[in-house]
């Protein structure tokens, strides 16, 4: 006789089965109602072109439609404000009046959460990997190709396979200035960036829940970088808090009985602050660890650091100290206003005061657009999400990931270093 199934639901089966109307279990193909469609400057265009292939299409629901202009911006060529030009007049042609610019936005994955449109229950796609961020308010967001985004637009449907579910329990209690993106470099370190292949990773465990939302988001950002097809935490009290309204699901929980594809505990506890080498974001070990790495620039911000927590984090670090001088030190607050908040919290003072340069919210040095691209040879510790190969500009330049502190405290110390021997215990 066969073993008996649990009965059980992950997350994410609760999720894609309600999108669907009924249970659903990890393996199987689904169609599902979409909640939120999200395209940018690089991606938007690409789907508007395919939308227009599809004959007397229509925008099925405009207000389930949300396009940001965030990744070459402001514009720094002709050709890029051509990308971000095709945004607004899509935008106006489809009664879309979620479109964002410079002035009025910010960097998506920072944006959406900040303006209430995620909520816990929904199903949410992006034409950008790191769509899957806002599982950390509860949903099941992902990642898709501009094809899908366009028929997502016209039908506002998608489909899945249901992803099984990798449990990533974190217990015990982080250290001093070890935080989130510590914590996700360590995941990433055990995991590999391709170990959780089309899963979804599913937090939980005592650091997770005394991590805040914005802790969840960087957590969850990072999810793609592993393989997962979403990252996902239960949402909780402070979710509701964040939200003020949370009013789809607040209480989502996977069962006790669930079924996990695997599971991974890890201790944070022994968690050091981190950084994680060129040329994976698995590479990653203690910054203390990382050796006499000089460094030519520090870039602070990105949809995986640049909520105002983290520009608190890095204040902390930059207040009262100098930049080293052969270091560039940018700072990018994610959204406006997370730059109008840093700066009435005396933050920007500080960073300016520090020899650090703030920009306004912009993707721009994370994938080399622009307002920070690399020359050969140079090396960066960035806040960002990605360390690869020409990552940031020049083949032979590299990028260190690290969380705030390790990037403030390597601004300062003008190579790899960590927070603890420049601030103190």
């Amino acid at each position: 006789m066969a073993p008996k199934q649990p009965s059980g639901r992950t997350l994410t089966e609760k999720i894609l089965g309600r999108a669907c109307g009924r249970v659903v279990r990890a393996g199987e193909l689904v169609e599902v109602s979409v909640d939120l469609v999200l395209a940018n400057d690089i991606t938007g265009p690409v789907a508007f072109k395919e939308f227009d292939r599809l004959d007397g299409a229509v925008v099925a629901d405009p207000d389930r439609v949300v396009l940001v202009a965030d990744h070459f911006v402001p514009n720094k060529d002709i050709a890029s404000a051509e990308l971000a030009k095709s945004l607004r007049e899509f935008a106006a042609a489809h009664g879309i009046d979620k479109c964002y610019e410079p002035g009025r936005g910010g960097v998506e994955h920072a944006l959406l959460p900040e303006a209430g449109l995620v909520r816990p229950g929904q199903v949410i796609i992006g034409g950008d990997s790191h769509t899957c961020t806002y599982g950390a308010l509860g949903a099941f967001a992902t990642g898709v190709g501009s094809t899908d985004v366009a028929a997502a637009m016209a039908t506002g449907m998608a489909w899945f396979k249901v992803p099984e579910t990798v449990r990533v329990t974190v217990t015990g209690a982080a250290r001093p200035w070890v935080g989130a993106k510590d914590l996700a470099l360590a995941v990433l370190a055990r995991l590999g960036v391709d170990g959780a292949n089309y899963l979804s990773v599913e937090y939980d465990g005592e650091a997770i829940s005394a991590l805040s939302v914005e802790g969840w988001l960087t957590l969850c950002n990072l999810g793609i970088e592993m393989g997962a097809k979403n990252a996902i935490v239960a949402p909780d009290e402070k979710v509701r808090d964040y939200l003020a309204a949370a009013d789809l699901w607040a209480d989502l929980r996977p069962d006790p009985d669930a079924s996990y594809a695997s599971s991974l505990t890890i201790d944070a506890s022994a968690v050091e602050p981190m950084v994680a080498l060129p040329h994976l974001p698995s590479n990653g070990r203690a910054a203390a660890a990382a050796g006499d790495v000089a460094i030519d620039q520090v870039v602070i911000g990105s949809c995986t650091n640049g909520r105002i927590e983290d520009l608190r984090e890095a204040a902390r670090v930059l207040r009262g100290r100098k930049v080293h001088p052969r270091v560039r030190c940018i700072i990018i607050p994610a959204t406006q206003k997370v730059y109008l908040r840093a700066a009435r919290e005396g933050l920007l003072e500080a960073f300016v005061e520090a020899g650090a340069a703030v920009s306004a919210p912009t993707c721009g040095p994370c994938l080399g657009g622009h307002m920070g691209v690399l020359a050969a040879g140079e090396r960066c510790v960035a806040t960002t999400n990605r360390n690869f190969v020409g990552r940031m500009g020049h083949p032979s330049s590299e990028v260190y990931l690290a969380g705030p502190a390790v990037a403030a405290a390597s601004a300062v110390a003008g190579r790899v270093a960590d927070p603890r021997e420049v601030v103190g215990k």
